[in-house]
């Protein structure tokens, strides 16, 4: 129950996707959303080309920070407009992102895209969560790491993901060593749009902690970065911060310029970032133990709580406090989901699907959805790897990639739509035992993101699962849970606890397994697991020898690393 005093108070949650940033206007007595607005990014996801023209290597993914502020500029006015609550209203800001997103800024922010010299420059741009063209330094990363043995390896599974903030910075190092002595910061772009917000630099110890190895209150040592490459010894210390705020506090008030941005009153309480996944947990109402939130969009974040730390293979990492005070935050994840399913629709689906579709002013998703949505378990004689954007959880290689075993000439789109489906719950379903089988248990799975809207997925996730499916009930989830955060952060509730019992927004048990097919899926996901190894494991090598072969021979190398000096600058030049 919310305590009293807070008719007629609100906050305001921005949510940054891969595609676009959404804000909402949230009530704190019960969490209504009052109102919404979204704000495409546009330049999305540069995969293949800067805006110059200049070309990207392949597993790039970068993204505009200009289109961040937009989403300030944009999203957040137009949000407060549809409310009809007035700026004084407003007691808090929150955000969330996603992550690892992260860039080099000068000391003052500004990101070294936007400086001309660098524009031309892929690495001076944000790289998204997605890019994974940092692969090869993430290998080197868990190499020296086992070898010595270092105590937080086994807190992210036994690897580091190519995702992750070290193996970025690392090939910027490596690639273009000039941009890297000009970066005096690396941050997230968490972090980087509330330092735009509240005009001081922050950092989040949920970001540091899951995406900067950041354990047991440091970072990995001077010396093990020193072995990676002797130029990257004082990369925490020169172009980071030791200095770690807390989910749920303030990181200062909305500066003048950002006031100006969002229609807001200077100096309301900006609240400390947090990861879109994570900060879904308490927007569903989920703060303890046993219940699995998954977030389903482009990829899929599983977010768990326990209450004792174990050390889960494959996982994302392990972080006391990460997603709420007291307990431990494990997250998981896998790399594509919706993106398999667009790939496919994009790519892979005849004309007369498309004729079909128009024809009766459906999606062609919605189409196929329908038109699969009939089989049985297996009726279709597929099984597919989800790998078609590397695995994230439990094998953590990004060189992986996809596979469907069982096409014939009468296999139809409506059939491979639906083996894919089943393939990304395949790879809910080992998540889930992997956690299980070390100590950390799951009763329940809580979806939220935009795939909740597909009525067959769900009831296939809980088939292959066989557990019971409760359902956020907003459409923006992670904004609803910053806009929650900021209202801790602005005093309006005492914690965490009591922000997700006032204003937590849940559906339980909407969809439960059906005992004969879970029956068949559990035989179908026996012939997944055996793929999985087999594929995964090491048995066979062949996916990665394809993406090896598959890389293109103009694909720039590292270039030679110049040692730097003392000011973090190649010698005889000057940082920007």
């Amino acid at each position: 129950m919310a305590p009293p005093g807070l008719e007629g108070q609100y906050t305001v949650g921005v949510d940054f996707g891969s595609e676009s940033g959404r804000a909402v206007v949230v009530r704190l007595l019960d969490g209504a959303a009052l109102g919404e607005a979204v704000t495409p990014y546009a330049h999305g996801v540069m995969d293949t080309r800067l805006p110059d023209g200049t070309k990207l290597g392949r597993e790039w993914a970068l993204q505009h920070p200009q289109d961040y502020l937009d989403v300030f500029q944009q999203a957040v006015p137009a949000a407060l407009k549809a409310s009809g609550v007035a700026p004084e209203q407003v007691v808090g800001i929150g955000i969330d992102f996603t992550a690892c997103t992260m860039l080099p800024t000068t000391a003052q922010g500004v990101p070294l895209c936007f400086l001309p010299q660098y524009a031309q420059r892929p690495h001076a741009w944000v790289k998204l969560w997605k890019h994974h063209a940092a692969q090869p330094q993430a290998d080197r990363i868990n190499a020296l790491a086992e070898a010595r043995g270092e105590h937080w390896l086994p807190r992210y599974g036994g690897k580091i993901s190519s995702e992750w903030f070290f193996a970025k910075a690392l090939q910027i190092l490596e690639e273009d060593p000039e941009i890297y002595a000009s970066a005096e910061r690396l941050i997230e772009a968490a972090d980087w749009v509330v330092w735009q917000l509240s005009g001081q630099e922050s950092r989040s110890a949920c970001v540091a902690g899951y995406k900067a190895m950041h354990q047991d209150g440091q970072f990995p040592s001077p010396d093990y970065f020193a072995a990676l490459n002797p130029a990257f010894a004082d990369v925490v210390q020169t172009r980071m911060s030791s200095d770690l705020a807390a989910l749920g506090t303030s990181a200062g008030g909305l500066s003048a310029e950002a006031a100006r941005w969002t229609g807001l009153e200077a100096g309301t309480p900006v609240a400390v970032a947090n990861v879109d996944a994570h900060v879904t947990l308490p927007a569903a109402g989920v703060v303890e133990p046993g219940r699995l939130v998954a977030i389903m969009g482009t990829s899929t974040c599983h977010v768990l709580l326990g209450e004792q730390m174990r050390e889960v293979p494959g996982m994302c990492g392990v972080v006391p406090g990460g997603v709420v005070p007291g307990l431990y935050g494990y997250e998981a994840g896998q790399s594509g989901v919706g993106d398999i399913f667009a790939w496919f629709v994009k790519n892979a689906v005849p004309p007369e699907y498309h004729a079909h579709a128009a024809a009766e002013g459906l999606s062609l998703h919605a189409l196929l959805e329908r038109e699969a949505a009939g089989q049985t378990p297996g009726e279709h004689g597929l099984i597919a790897l989800d790998w078609i954007g590397g695995n994230r959880s439990v094998l953590v290689d990004a060189n992986l990639s996809g596979l469907i075993l069982g096409l014939t000439l009468q296999t139809r789109a409506p059939d491979i739509y639906r083996a894919l489906i089943e393939a990304t719950a395949y790879g809910t379903r080992l998540i889930i035992e992997t956690f299980e089988a070390s100590g950390v248990a799951v009763h329940e799975l809580v979806v939220a993101g935009g795939l909740k809207r597909n009525a067959m997925l769900m009831q296939i996730y809980a088939d292959v699962t066989g557990r019971p499916l409760s359902i956020l009930d907003v459409e923006q989830g992670p904004a609803l849970g910053s806009a929650m955060h900021a209202a801790v952060a602005a005093g309006a509730y005492p914690d965490i606890f009591a922000a997700a019992k006032a204003m937590g927004q849940v559906q339980r048990n909407v969809y439960t397994p059906r005992p004969a097919a879970q029956a068949a899926y559990d035989a179908l996901y026996s012939d997944y697991r055996t793929l999985h190894d087999y594929f995964g494991r090491g048995a066979n090598e062949v996916m990665h020898r394809l993406k090896a072969h598959g890389r293109p021979a103009e694909q720039p190398a590292p270039q030679e690393v110049s040692p730097l000096d003392e000011t973090g600058s190649v010698p005889g030049e000057v940082s920007a």
